[in-house]
Parts: structure tokens; C-alpha cells; sequence
């Protein structure tokens, strides 16, 4: 948002430097990003002084010069050359002295220098009007009437003033300050002197007409208020040079004298107004109401849109459309050259219809920029009276009938509760209620009840008026204070405290997330990122559309109409890609989010770890041979990341998954948080991947929600650790977890790890068995283990899977 400080100035007199004014601007929340000066004409006469011709001779060697003595000011007299045929002792004129830069209205700028014309020095410049911007006369220099000295600079005589515009940052809550008169309210909390409003008191209007434009609000939720005021005699032209320069100060190109008066109000005051061509109201009515879904309407630019059902427009008495509400107008209602007399609309529009609107037909305009902010319903007859004195001053208009305003129910200030102890509370500092009374006051804020004990608590009763749309609450109230009183004033405790103590956080999950990425990536495998959207097809069975699918209704294409309940199918088609590449051996990892929705139609994401391997799992060289990857290079890898967590140990069941043909699932606290395998043939065959894959999916907002890290310092024993070996044969649905869950309650002091380094099921060990070949790591951190002591432990385990497994041990 672009704000002129001569502008400005107009609503809040001051000779604060605008350095200074843009730092409270910014101190107060509303940031300036930029301050950028504008000349009324380039260069701005720097170095252009009033001076008195005190002697004329025509010059010796030159008939058209001459050559003249000019007093500018300084004691010191210069002698010019000048070829003007009117210049003449005595004259007042223009003088641009040595060293300054001219800006003539045709031509490249140049620089007065010290030089000999015709063997006769010059020392300066007696100036034409063209010559220095000011016009396109070269008939002769310009002659003054003025009593000012010499040495005048000659813009104070021309009223030619430098303009610094800033560039604000207006964040969404601070609608209140989106127009000049805004900033300047801003000003008068932080600079305590009255700022005011355009003078309207010359307003007025016929006591009734013949015949007005009526107005009928259909839907008051989306238009609380609506006024209009009838105009004639109407002359469309170009604007006069004041408004076209306020205008082009702030970035506006202007376009006739009715449009830029409405763009100077609404920059002005905040209040977006529309004018309509009156003899193009069917029916002599305006009638607010939503649109017919899918009727046809085409705005200023040209342009036909198909309106819906929730747009809401200003219709003529037939109903037909002429422009969107708070948004943009319609052409065939639109001011023209031959417009005489205009209907001017001033409204206050319910924030939600016109962001509605702006963002179905994408069009952005600083009215529908305003409303969906929120604007201010008392500037809405203070902006029509403004506008139409502007009207009558620059497009010769008469105010043909009186104000029509429709506000069936007013908008009511906010009521906000304000507890004086709370202030300090939340500042951080004591603020005296003296000052607390003014900040609000000068905010428009009014105190209606004060010193109302609550407790011990002194407590006042506001009165937000409405521009605040963001002032409903206690703390907002605050927070203006605060503003005002400026937060650099807020001074820092010796001591820092907080009424409250927080729970100890979390790990930063994004620290956790790169711990076990870079974990993963030393291992070799490499990370993935890939898309979000799939196809359904992937996930449809036979037909039948999969219930939990998340689906895009408007997708643009058939292959990414979904989002994706499962990494898999993603990440096979990169596995596909690679190998239709003859990259074959691949190990892969990634973190992303999978969607979902319930049976009740709720959605919901999750995120999630996985990790591929395919091919071999280690490369051929001279002392190895290539070595297909395996189901327990996959298990290695997800018995990793759960250990670097702390969920080492974890207890396994059958998988049950519906894209896997096999593996395990892995449980911390009896909840599933791993599940790996081989991936099915049928999932695979739909994906076009021509070689077996490995998958592991972890759920990662379990593992992050229960990951504690903990770190423990444990000095390295002194003593050895003794390995013993059993050979067990068990029944075949007995897995080797559910062993070393026997040997782990069997002995919790002296065994440290449990490990099966063989598998066999076959005829010698008779149908329904199979035999694990377990050793296991015995220490004892304060003495060596005796042969004695290392037998007792290997009888008890041995029982033990006797009794609870109904093992054989093999001798």
C-alpha cells in the first residue's frame, strides 16, 4: 500500500521529518518497507534561484546575444549570456546557476557549466519555461512579477514541492489503517495531536425529487448497509493536475474526473465507492441480491463470467446484473464520455461474500481488497458526501436528489472488558492508567464504565468502534495499547520469569528426522522425495472404488486424481524408472505423509518412513562375489532405526499387510510401529517392476511421539563376556522372539544379548519342526563369570524352553 506524506499531511499537519514518521509508522506495526521521494518536476529546480537583470548590452561579436549583469542573491553579480529577444535590465527573472542540472521539457537534461559564448563568459542561465520543465513556451525567459529577494529558490516561488511515498507493509488485521486518513489516526496515537477528517460541512441536498434511483438489500447478511446519491448535469473530462498528481503519486494512472474521484476517496478515506451511468438503471431501482447460477454478466475488462449462486451483485429493477458487489463493475452500467448523469454507490459489504466472489472470478481490485478486510460502515455517508463535493468541483455536477441509505440493522460497536493489572501482565511493564485512558482515546476507543472491582482487579468497559475489525478481545486491546505505547519502551528485566511453567518439549522432529536420515544414507541408501498425488487406478479393485481413497475432484490429470494412502506405489514407479534405466540395485529411503478418510468422511494424514531394497545388496569386487539383497538386510536396517530411537528389542508378530507376501511386524508398547517384507508379485506386476522388491514401513508419528532421547555413559567392563550356543527344536509356529522373550524374563543380570545365527526345517527333524541355532552373550560387570556360574544360567534357560516352548535341545 502506497502512502503520500504531502497527502497525508492534509488530514494531520505536521514538520516531523519523513525518516521520522515512517519509523513510527514501522515501530507501530505498520512496516515501511520503502520511502521513496517524488519532484513535482524532475530535479525540482535545484540550483534554479529568483534574480534582477541589472544591466542589458547586446553582445560585441553577436547580433541575436546579450549580454547582461543578473544580481542572484549572494552580493556577487553574474554575467550571462542570454539569447532571449525579450530580456531587458530590471526584469525579474529565472536563473539556474553554475552546477545545476535542467530538465527541459523536450530534450536530454544537461548541466550549467562556467563557459565563453562568442569570446564572452557566462556564468550561468537566464531560463525559458521550457527549459526548465515548467511548460512549452520558448518564445522568450520567463519575466516575474514578485516582490521576493534574489537568491529565492524558484520552486518556493512556483509552490513546486518534493513528495516522499511510503511503501507500507499492511499486514491482513490491520484494515483499519488501509487509506491515508488511516494512517493519519495511526499518527495522532503516536504524535498526540488531532488529525481530522475532509471538510464535507458544504454538503447538501434537495429534500426530495422527482424521481430517484430506490435501493432494495436482499440479502442484508452479505450487505449490512447500502447508499447512493443521484447526480446530474454531469461533464466527463480529464481531472484537474491536483487530483491527477495525487493520484499518480501513489501509483494510480488517471483516467476521467469521476473515476479518480472515487480512487482518491478510497485511497483517501478507506471507502471504496462505485459510480453507475444513471440512465442505464433499468427501472430507476438497485436491487442487492445473489446471482442467478449460472447467468452471464460482463465486467469493465471486457470480460463475460459466469456468475454462481453466491455471488452477490448490484441488479437493475429486471434483475439483470450490472456489477459485482465490493469487487468490480459491469461495462454496459459504466461511466462514459457521454455519461451526464451518475448514480454513486457507497456500501458496506460483508467481508465473506466479497472474498467469495474475488477469489471464484480471480479478480483483485483495492476495493475487494478493502471489503474483505473489513471497512468502516460510519465512513459510508462521510466518503458519499466527500466524493460528491469533489464531483461538483471538477465535473460541474448538481446533487439532484437526497442521500439514499439503507442500513436496516447498524453495526454495533465490539464490548471488550479491560482489566488494568492484566495490561502489565502482558506488557511486561507498568503502563500508569493516565496514559492506558489516552492511547485509547486516541485509537477512538471510548471508556464507558470504569473502576469496576473485580476482586482486586480495577476493570473498564470499552467501546470498539468498528473500524477495529480486529479488536474483540481483552488481549487485542492490549496489544493496540502496546503498539502505541511502543514496544522498544518496554525495558528488560534483570530476571526473565513466566507466570506458567511449559511441559518439557519434544525432540524437534526435524532433528530426529535428519538423525535417521543420515544413519540411512551412511548404510548407502539414498533419500526420495516424491509426489503426493497418484492414481486411483493403483488402489481400485476390480471396479470398485476403494472407500478410504482421498480423491481430487479436480484434478488435471487421470494419472494424479488421488492422493496417495501408501508410499509403495510411488516409490515403485521410481524403482521402475531406475531400472528401465538398467540401475538395478537400489536402496532406498523416504518421509512423506499418506492420506486417508474414515468411514464418517473425515481426512486424515499420517506420516510415515519407508525404505526399499532391490538387486544386489553389495557390489561385485575382486574379493566378493555380488550377493542378492535379502530379507535380513532389510530387517538389519529396520532393527537399526528403531534402536537409534530407543526401541531396541522390539517385539514381533506376522505381518499382515496388504501389499506384502510375508515378513514381520514390529511392536513397541503392544503397538504396531514396523511392518517389512517382500512385496507382493500381483503389486508388483501392476506397477511394471520386473524385479523383487524389499519394503519397510514404519509409522514415524509413533516412533517421533515416543522417542525420548536419552544418552548413557557406561564405562567399558573390565571383565569378559562368554558366549554359549544352543540348538533348539521347536515347534514350527514357535519364532525366535517369542525365544528370547523366555531367555530375557529367564535372566535379566548376567545375559546381554540373545542372537539366532541358523534356521533348519527339514525330514530329519520330522514334520511340523524346525531348529534354531541360538547364542547367547553372558557378562558380569563386576567379576569374571566362573565356569559354575555360566552352567546354572544355561540350565535355567534350557528348562525353561523346555517347559514354556517345548523345545528339544539337540546335544
Amino acid at each position: 500500500m502506497r502512502i503520500s506524506l504531502d497527502w497525508l499531511k492534509t488530514l494531520i499537519p505536521t514538520d516531523k521529518p519523513a525518516a521520522e514518521i515512517g519509523a513510527l509508522l514501522t515501530g507501530s506495526g505498520l512496516e515501511v518497507e520503502s520511502a521513496e521521494e517524488l519532484e513535482s518536476i524532475p530535479g525540482g529546480l535545484r540550483g534554479v534561484v529568483l534574480g534582477t537583470v541589472l544591466t542589458c548590452e547586446r553582445h560585441p561579436d553577436a547580433d541575436k546575444l546579450s549580454l547582461t549583469t543578473v544580481d542572484v542573491g549572494d552580493g556577487t553579480p553574474r554575467q550571462i549570456v542570454c539569447g532571449a529577444p525579450n530580456v531587458a535590465a530590471g526584469q525579474r527573472v529565472v536563473v539556474a546557476l553554475e552546477g545545476a542540472t535542467l530538465y527541459p521539457a523536450q530534450g536530454e537534461p544537461f548541466k550549467i557549466k562556467k563557459s565563453k559564448i562568442r569570446g564572452a563568459a557566462s556564468e550561468g542561465m537566464i531560463c525559458a519555461e521550457d527549459e526548465i520543465g515548467l511548460g512549452q513556451s520558448h518564445a522568450g525567459i520567463m519575466v516575474l512579477d514578485t516582490e521576493l529577494p534574489n537568491g529565492t529558490p524558484a520552486a518556493n516561488y512556483f509552490g513546486l514541492g518534493s513528495d516522499t511515498v511510503y511503501e507500507i507493509g499492511l499486514t491482513p488485521n490491520r484494515a483499519d489503517a488501509a487509506s491515508h486518513y488511516g494512517v493519519a489516526r495511526e499518527l495522532r496515537a503516536l504524535l498526540q495531536q488531532p488529525c481530522h477528517l475532509p471538510d464535507i460541512s458544504g454538503f447538501t441536498a434537495p429534500e426530495s425529487a422527482a424521481a430517484n434511483i430506490s435501493v432494495t438489500i436482499e440479502d442484508t447478511e452479505a450487505a449490512p448497509r447500502y447508499a447512493g446519491l443521484l447526480l446530474e448535469n454531469v461533464q466527463v473530462g480529464p481531472s484537474p493536475e491536483w487530483l491527477q498528481r495525487r493520484l499518480r503519486s501513489i501509483g494510480l494512472s488517471p483516467i476521467n474526473n469521476v473515476v479518480d474521484v472515487t480512487n482518491f476517496v478510497l485511497h483517501e478515506l478507506g471507502q471504496p465507492l462505485h459510480a453507475f451511468d444513471a440512465d442505464q438503471i433499468t427501472g430507476g431501482q438497485i436491487r442487492v441480491k445473489r446471482a442467478e447460477a449460472g447467468e452471464k454478466f460482463v465486467t469493465l475488462d471486457g470480460v463475460e463470467r459466469s456468475l454462481k449462486a453466491e455471488d452477490l451483485v448490484i441488479a437493475d429493477a429486471n434483475g439483470a446484473p450490472m456489477a459485482l458487489a465490493g469487487v468490480f463493475g459491469g461495462k454496459t452500467s459504466g461511466v462514459s464520455d457521454s455519461t451526464t448523469r451518475i448514480f454513486l454507490e457507497s456500501a458496506y459489504f460483508g467481508p465473506a461474500a466479497v472474498r467469495r466472489t474475488s477469489q471464484t472470478h480471480q479478480l483483485k481490485t483495492d476495493a475487494s481488497f478493502r471489503f474483505e478486510r473489513g471497512t468502516d460502515p460510519n465512513m459510508v455517508l462521510v466518503a458519499l458526501k466527500r466524493a460528491a463535493l469533489l464531483l461538483q468541483e471538477v465535473a460541474s455536477a448538481t446533487v439532484a436528489a437526497p442521500i439514499v441509505d439503507e442500513y436496516p440493522t447498524p453495526v454495533q460497536p465490539a464490548t471488550v472488558r479491560l482489566r488494568l493489572p492484566r495490561v502489565e501482565r502482558l506488557v511486561g511493564q507498568y503502563i500508569a492508567p493516565e496514559r492506558i485512558r489516552q492511547i485509547l482515546t486516541d485509537l477512538d476507543i471510548e471508556i464507558t464504565e470504569e473502576n469496576l472491582d473485580e476482586g482486586d482487579q480495577a476493570t473498564w468497559l470499552l467501546s470498539v468502534p468498528p473500524h477495529k475489525v480486529d479488536v474483540t478481545r481483552e488481549a487485542d486491546v492490549i496489544e493496540e495499547i502496546l503498539r502505541i505505547y511502543g514496544y522498544n519502551n518496554v525495558a528488560l528485566r534483570p530476571n526473565n520469569s513466566a507466570s506458567f511453567l511449559a511441559k518439557f518439549p519434544n525432540p524437534d522432529p526435524e532433528v530426529t528426522r535428519v538423525k535417521i536420515a543420515s544413519l540411512l544414507s551412511g548404510q548407502g541408501y539414498s533419500e526420495i522425495l516424491t509426489n503426493s498425488l497418484t492414481n486411483s487406478q493403483y488402489f481400485d479393485k476390480e471396479g470398485e472404488a476403494d472407500a478410504a481413497l482421498v480423491r481430487i475432484l479436480n484434478y488435471n490429470s487421470i494419472d494424479l486424481n488421488a492422493l496417495r494412502p501408501s508410499l509403495l506405489q510411488s516409490g515403485l514407479e521410481v524403482i521402475r524408472y531406475n531400472i528401465n534405466r538398467r540401475q538395478r540395485d537400489l536402496k532406498l529411503y523416504e518421509f512423506g505423509k499418506v492420506y486417508s478418510q474414515n468411514e464418517n468422511g473425515k481426512y486424515q494424514e499420517k506420516n510415515k518412513l519407508v525404505i526399499y531394497l532391490t538387486g544386489n545388496a553389495s557390489s561385485e569386487t575382486w574379493q566378493h562375489k555380488s550377493e542378492k539383497a535379502a530379507y535380513h538386510d532389510l530387517a538389519n536396517a529396520v532393527q537399526q532405526v528403531l534402536a537409534a530411537l530407543g526401541f531396541g528389542g522390539a517385539a514381533s508378530q506376522p505381518v499382515q499387510h496388504p501389499y506384502l507376501a510375508g515378513g514381520l511386524t514390529l511392536l513397541v508398547h503392544n503397538q504396531p510401529v514396523a511392518q517389512f517384507g517382500a512385496v507382493s508379485a500381483s503389486v508388483l506386476k501392476r506397477l511394471d517392476v520386473t524385479q523383487p522388491v524389499w519394503y519397510a514401513e514404519l509409522d514415524w508419528d509413533a516412533l517421533s511421539k515416543k522417542y525420548k532421547p536419552t544418552l548413557v555413559a557406561r564405562e567399558l567392563s573390565k571383565f569378559p563376556e562368554v558366549r554359549r550356543d544352543l540348538s533348539l527344536v521347536v515347534d514350527a509356529s514357535v519364532t525366535f522372539d517369542q525365544l528370547r522373550q523366555i531367555a530375557q524374563r529367564t535372566e535379566k543380570k548376567l545375559l546381554q544379548s540373545i542372537n539366532v545365527f541358523d534356521v533348519y526345517a527339514g525330514e530329519n527333524l520330522g514334520a511340523g519342526k524346525k531348529s534354531y541355532s541360538v547364542s547367547f552373550t553372558l557378562q558380569d560387570f563386576s567379576q569374571t563369570l566362573s565356569e559354575q556360574a555360566i552352567d546354572q544360567v544355561m540350565q535355567k534357560l534350557i528348562q525353561q524352553f523346555e517347559k514354556q516352548a517345548g523345545a528339544l535341545i539337540r546335544k
